[in-house]
């Protein structure tokens, strides 16, 4: 009876020594797996604001993890760094570019309005002016390559803020006063009632985008006009852009919004196919978007839309 007493008490002492290793072992677990996290966390925040360094790991499994994330994080920042460097470069190759262009172009338009005063043939008058066309082509092409790569590259920031739509457009649709009376067209803005519609835009860059837009509306429009109307929507405010011109099939609009894609109808105009795209990237990156109903021969419709404050 005693022996069996005995054995009980042993039992009983190895079963709290083991109950006590199993919460000691949960706990060492449960520590080091928070030591984890924590340590992994660290390096995240580190990585963030750009002081992460490279740390020393023993061979847990933990810390295999731990260093495999530092060997991400490591390869991250390099990568930063490499497309930090590659994007200044490419700064420097756009601002070199635009400076060593600028000023031959320039001259060359100077020189053939001094040519123009002199007393010319007619021949060599209409060479002159063909020379001054081409040299005002070139100088578009090139600043709108340029426009086109410091937008692509990150380098121009837009500036969203909260402003009158009525504004934007009024001031817009000003700049082709003269053009669609030239070409014997009318442009009408309808923004009664919507002085006091606002949406979140970059003003500048805005104007630009919508410009692009009233610009083809122009250019492929050969009788009757350009109507240019605000429609508030829930979230979004539209400017919708309509024409009377040649309009767009409907294999030919999912394609227009590419860069430098021009389609069959429109490749004796001039132009570089680039206008849309640049408007649909200004768009993207202040949270709009552009869309397009069109039937070939009878006009289009492009909508803006802008995002209201919320």
């Amino acid at each position: 009876m005693e022996a069996l007493n005995t054995l009980s008490v042993v039992f009983f002492v190895v079963g709290i020594l083991s109950l006590l290793g199993a919460v000691s072992l949960t706990i060492v677990t449960l520590y080091k797996r928070k030591a984890a996290l924590q340590r992994m966390r660290q390096m995240l925040d580190a990585a963030i604001d750009g002081s992460f360094t490279e740390s020393t790991f023993d061979e847990s499994l933990y810390s295999a993890v731990e260093n495999k994330l530092s060997e991400y994080l490591n390869a991250s920042e390099t990568s930063g760094r490499r497309t930090a460097e590659e994007k200044d470069r490419i700064k420097a190759l756009i601002a070199d570019i635009s400076h060593q262009t600028k000023t031959p172009i320039s001259n060359i338009l100077i020189y053939t309005e001094l040519l123009k005063e002199q007393g010319l043939s007619e021949e060599a008058r209409q060479s002159v002016t063909l020379l001054e066309s081409q040299a005002q082509k070139l100088s578009f092409l090139i600043a709108t390559l340029v426009k086109l790569s410091r937008l692509e590259t990150g380098i121009i920031a837009l500036h969203p803020r909260e402003d009158s739509v009525a504004g934007l457009t009024e001031e817009v649709c000003k700049q082709f006063d003269q053009r669609v009376r030239d070409k014997g067209l009318y442009l009408r803005m309808e923004s009664r009632d919507m002085q006091e519609v606002t949406a979140v835009f970059d003003a500048k860059w805005t104007g630009e985008a919508l410009g692009n837009v009233i610009d083809n509306a122009i250019k492929y429009t050969k009788t009757g006009g350009v109507t240019v109307t605000i429609k508030p929507y829930d979230l979004f405010v539209g400017i919708e852009v309509a024409d009377t011109g040649i309009g767009i099939s409907e294999e030919e609009q999912a394609k227009i919004f590419g860069r430098f894609y021009r389609t069959m109808e429109v490749s004796g105009e001039d132009g570089l196919g680039i206008g849309l795209y640049l408007s649909r990237q200004i768009l993207q990156m202040e949270g709009g978007y552009i869309k397009v109903a069109s039937e070939a021969g009878k006009g289009a419709r492009f909508t803006l839309h802008l995002q209201k404050k919320i």
